[in-house]
């Protein structure tokens, strides 16, 4: 009798998903390296917010969306070839860019921006930071180091709680209004989630950071730009202010290139599970962004949220509890 294959894996073998499963294996705590650039990718990404506010006021969404990844690809290549680098030729390798920027990027930036055309952002934001709680789920069932834990789903129920609280009950009173766009942002969080873990295939490829980064964004642009061009039509709208511009450079540089090198460093070593929490840590970030450059003031729902949301970020990472086990051990 031959190899059986399960069915509702054969689609993931044929774009190579087995990778995932016959690759070395991943951290599952990080350190304090793979700590900090979660943190810092954060960051970028909660910044991301200031330019898209700028940008948006004159340019179409799609029109942003891709201006931001065909810049970022432009800056990429560049950088690729002031370090020597090249990038990959096979045809394998780029069609597992495809597939990253059909999930990653087109897929979700897609349902998001038209999502957010008939809900609040902030309903938006909460029902986008169940991407861990999709990237758990899907890591257990794709993957054979990143299996569901006791600690990883308080955690991820308590991050998406800590996220919900900081937003606020205004948004939270709207969930179930407008449901097929609510769907839209879902379907968004779960593409990410098959995105993150589809993505740990680059590191069995022996492929860098840097060039899974530009492979990425510059088949987005490619999948992208005939879609924006038939949409917004950007021929017929007038030149954008000098203010627009240098914020659609900045998320291009910052908030894209920068970011996804990041992502793609943590993805290789951290996991899935544990790149996504930036879910939880981006309204953290744009919060204390708010704060500190706008002069917001915070309030105690944001740091009753940041509270939930630090709680739950120690539970998926495992090494407090195994610490307070221990602890506990020892006295007994």
């Amino acid at each position: 009798m031959g190899k059986q294959v399960v069915p509702s894996l054969e689609l993931f073998n044929v774009i190579g998903w087995e990778a995932m499963t016959n690759g070395a294996a991943i951290n599952r705590s990080m350190g304090a390296l793979e700590w900090g650039m979660v943190i810092l990718l954060a960051l970028v990404w909660g910044g991301s917010f200031f330019f898209n506010e700028v940008a948006v006021r004159e340019l179409p969404p799609l029109t942003v969306v891709v201006g931001r990844v065909a810049l970022a690809a432009i800056i990429l290549l560049i950088l690729l070839r002031l370090l020597g680098q090249r990038m990959p030729k096979s045809g394998a390798v780029w069609r597992a860019f495809f597939v990253m920027g059909l999930i990653n990027n087109v897929i979700p930036f897609t349902l998001i921006v038209w999502g957010q055309i008939h809900i609040a952002s902030g309903v938006a934001s909460i029902l986008n930071a169940t991407t861990p709680l999709f990237t758990v789920l899907v890591a257990h069932w794709m993957t054979a180091d990143e299996k569901i834990t006791r600690g990883r789903v308080m955690g991820v129920f308590a991050g998406l709680a800590g996220v919900a609280v900081m937003i606020g009950g205004d948004a939270l009173s709207e969930l179930g209004v407008n449901v097929l766009a609510q769907l839209a942002v879902l379907a968004a969080a779960l593409s990410y989630a098959f995105a993150g873990v589809y993505g740990r295939r680059f590191r069995a490829l022996e492929i860098s950071p840097m060039a899974t980064a530009t492979g990425q964004v510059t088949a987005s642009s490619i999948l992208m730009i005939p879609v924006m061009l038939i949409v917004d039509q950007p021929w017929l709208l007038p030149v954008p202010s000098a203010a627009a511009i240098w914020s659609l450079i900045g998320v291009a540089a910052l908030s894209t290139a920068f970011a996804y090198i990041l992502y793609f460093r943590i993805l290789s070593t951290a996991g899935a599970t544990n790149l996504l929490l930036v879910t939880f840590l981006v309204p953290v970030s744009a919060v204390l962004l708010g704060v500190l450059v706008l002069g917001e003031i915070l309030l105690l729902k944001h740091m009753a949220g940041m509270a939930l949301i630090g709680l739950g970020l120690a539970a998926i990472d495992g090494r407090p509890w195994r610490y307070l086990r221990s602890v506990f051990a020892v006295r007994a």
